[in-house]
């Protein structure tokens, strides 16, 4: 885990599995390295994901009224399965969502691993470990095959975590309230 740890601090990709399928990972300024290894459009924006909601926050951006809701709404479902697109402060590096860096999606990974590995890396920019388009690849070694320079954590069979293999539910906050723009593991309705 160190290695990974290191490789994604020093401006390298990683992958590491979580709650629902293994992420690739980088540090948010980094982020054009998932695209490019992806072959990902710049339409579809990565996430920020945390081992806690503390280190999210700044990157969110909304009044005090906006952020009690979002904060319970956290405090409800993660870690879990729940991605929150929330608007974004000036403090999110523009290349985790190119087409519009006035949003972000946020989440915190019901992983004990993931959650150790972003404690000590800080927030990461996201996404499942796939090219643009194909089904999400369920183990590191298939990781390994399709990635070759992505720095991968080594999982003996005692390690290996539960995923659902279900990508997360995610909500994007609105004038409205909240709009479900995926369903996922999460049950949760619009409004």
């Amino acid at each position: 885990m160190d290695a990974l740890v290191t490789g994604a601090i020093s401006g390298f990709v990683v992958s590491f599995p979580t709650d629902t399928v293994p992420a690739l990972a980088a540090l948010p300024e980094k982020s054009g390295l998932i695209f490019a290894a992806k072959q990902r459009s710049q339409d579809k924006p990565l996430i920020l994901m945390a081992a806690n909601p503390e280190e999210l926050w700044p990157f969110c951006q909304g009044s005090e009224s906006e952020k009690l809701i979002w904060q319970q709404v956290a405090q409800k479902y993660w870690p879990g399965a729940l991605t929150l697109v929330l608007p974004a402060s000036s403090r999110l590096p523009p290349q985790v969502n190119p087409n519009d860096p006035a949003t972000i999606g946020v989440r915190v990974p019901d992983s004990a691993i993931a959650r150790k590995i972003l404690s000590q890396t800080g927030p990461l920019a996201t996404t499942s470990a796939n090219l643009s388009g194909q089904p999400p690849l369920r183990t590191m070694a298939e990781i390994d095959d399709q990635f070759p320079s992505v720095l991968t954590l080594e999982l003996s069979e005692t390690e290996l975590t539960k995923e659902s293999g279900v990508p997360s539910t995610v909500a994007k906050w609105t004038l409205k309230g909240w709009e479900i723009l995926r369903q996922g593991v999460i049950e949760m309705a619009n409004g």
